[in-house]
C-alpha cells in the first residue's frame, strides 16, 4: 500500500521504574515489523527525534506503540502503551489537495475511546505533504505521553485503498 514515516519526537513525565528515573525506550510494531529507538538513560522527559518508515499494509490495523524501561539484569520494565490510528490520516491523504494553500489544516482529530490522543491533533498539508503531529496518552501506566509526527511517503500509492 505505502510508507509511512514516523518521528517519535519526545516523551514526557514517562514513569519511573528505577529508583528516581528510568531508561525509556520506544517499540513500533506493525503486523511482523518492529522498530526501537535508542535507550535514554535517566530520563523521564527524554527527547528521541528518530525517524522510522514502516510498510502499510492493513491500513485499518493500527501501529502498536510501546514504552519500555532498559534493565541490566532483568527483563525490561513496561512503561505504557498506545495505538495509533492512522485510518484518519489515510482518508486526509485521499482528498484532493492539488490547490490546497501551505499550512492548511485538513482534517482535525479529536481525542475518543477508541484513539489514544490525549488532545485534538490536526493533519495539514506543508510544503507539498501531509503531516500529523499527535501526543499520545500512554494506556496501562499510571502517567506519560509521547510526541510524535506522521507524514506518508508517497500519497499517489493510495489510489487503491
Amino acid at each position: 500500500m505505502g510508507l509511512l514515516k514516523i518521528n517519535i519526537q519526545r516523551g514526557v513525565n514517562l514513569a519511573v521504574r528505577d529508583v528516581i528515573s528510568s531508561d525509556p525506550y520506544v517499540v513500533l510494531k506493525s503486523g511482523k515489523q518492529k522498530l526501537k529507538t535508542r535507550v535514554m538513560k535517566g530520563n523521564v522527559n527524554p527527547e528521541w527525534n528518530e525517524s522510522f518508515t514502516l510498510s502499510v499494509s492493513e491500513p485499518n490495523l493500527p501501529i502498536q506503540l510501546c514504552v519500555y524501561d532498559k534493565d541490566t539484569f532483568s527483563f525490561d520494565d513496561k512503561m505504557g502503551d498506545a495505538e495509533i490510528d492512522i485510518v484518519p490520516f489515510l482518508r486526509a491523504l485521499k482528498m484532493n489537495l492539488e490547490n490546497i494553500p501551505d499550512g492548511s489544516v485538513v482534517l482535525n482529530v479529536r481525542p475518543t475511546d477508541q484513539n489514544c490522543l490525549a488532545e485534538e491533533s490536526s493533519i495539514v498539508w506543508t510544503k507539498g505533504k501531509l503531516v500529523q503531529n499527535m501526543i499520545l496518552r500512554l494506556k496501562n501506566v499510571e502517567c506519560g505521553e509521547v510526541e510524535l509526527q506522521l507524514q506518508w511517503t508517497d500519497a499517489s500509492t493510495l489510489k487503491n485503498w
